[in-house]
């Protein structure tokens, strides 16, 4: 069997890819029903609602759950890095996030005093994810591999 079919055969990272996949569809539904306006940057970009990563790696890990036991060393693994994963989003990608939306501001301020000092362009605001935003992500990716596995 060539790799390209193993790989094509493999569900658990069908799981996680759809997780994602889905995750960042929703994200474009979410912003045109809050904006009313349709924005496809909003599938490949970060932050926002559900959080795509963790519904990436919440998928991954129950797949490999219920595919090796929830005993196994693989899920363990799979359970940790999650963990890290989530808490990484929900915290310090989230507080990136907040200092952005303070130095962009910074930034405009000095501009309407004409100090041309900072030529920066604005800092991406939308990084992390609220509490929220993780949690639904997660519940998404359990959901589709208790559906597909």
């Amino acid at each position: 069997m060539t790799f390209v079919k193993l790989i094509g055969e493999n569900k658990i990272l069908w799981v996680a890819f759809l997780s994602w996949f889905i995750a960042q569809a929703i994200k474009v539904v979410h912003t045109f029903i809050k904006s009313r306006r349709i924005d496809f940057t909003r599938f490949v970009g970060s932050g926002g609602m559900p959080s795509s990563h963790a519904s990436f790696v919440m998928g991954l890990t129950t797949a490999v759950g219920l595919t090796h036991g929830w005993d196994s060393a693989y899920f363990a693994i799979c359970l940790c890095f999650s963990l890290v994963i989530m808490y990484d989003a929900a915290g310090v990608r989230r507080a990136v996030g907040k200092q952005a939306i303070i130095l962009n501001k910074m930034i405009e301020d000095m501009h309407h005093k004409k100090e041309k000092r900072l030529t920066e362009k604005r800092l991406k605001e939308l990084i992390g994810h609220t509490p929220v935003e993780v949690f639904a992500g997660a519940i998404l990716g359990i959901l589709l591999a208790n559906l597909m596995i």
